[in-house]
């Protein structure tokens, strides 16, 4: 990853484009812009019945940006294979330090046991990766993602790649030429995640 640094992954994000790698010792790694790319609707999500009843009475509890380093590493290694090396997640540390990349946490008391990551742009925020070793773990932290994305006005959540699991959750498709528009608008708005 020689010449590779943070300011140019930003530059990336800002133009449509994402890194992977092919494994988590890889020492190189790729940028991706696909055809289609997977977005969260903000305005018209809204949760299922049941997802928002398990929010009013699960004991889990949420917090933003407490354990960024835990969730990433999580991401990583709770999967048999992962597009996030060590270099990825190294990057990540930077933005997170920097004020540009985000985590969702979710708590059984003491025990991490979901959550999610992304980068924040302007009015986008690009979801990266979610984890969850408790049921709806990952739903949750993405409810609470989603809720403080409106608040502080943000109109783009990316999911870069459309999932059957994500289209449950509410993702829709949408062509590259759409998402560029959308992502250039978004660059325009001045939000901010903190």
């Amino acid at each position: 990853m020689s010449g590779f640094g943070p300011d140019e992954l930003i530059n990336c994000y800002r133009q449509g484009i994402f890194p992977m790698a092919d494994s988590r010792d890889d020492d190189s790694l790729f940028l991706i812009e696909p055809e289609t790319r997977a977005i969260f609707p903000l305005d018209d999500f809204k949760a299922s019945r049941s997802m928002q009843k398990f929010a009013r009475k699960t004991p889990l509890t949420v917090t933003i940006n407490h354990a960024f380093p835990a969730i990433i590493t999580a991401c990583a290694e709770l999967r048999e294979e992962t597009w996030i090396s060590h270099g990825i997640e190294w990057l990540y540390g930077i933005l997170h330090a920097r004020g540009e990349a985000h985590s969702v946490e979710v708590w059984n008391g003491e025990t991490l046991v979901g959550g999610l990551y992304g980068v924040s742009q302007g009015g986008a925020f690009f979801g990266e990766s979610m984890f969850s070793v408790e049921t709806n773990a990952s739903k949750l932290a993405l409810m609470h993602l989603i809720k403080r994305l409106r608040e502080r006005g943000f109109v783009l959540l990316d999911a870069q790649f459309m999932t059957e699991h994500l289209a449950t959750l509410g993702a829709i498709e949408i062509a590259r030429a759409e998402y560029k528009d959308r992502l250039e608008k978004a660059l325009l708005i001045n939000s901010f995640f903190n």
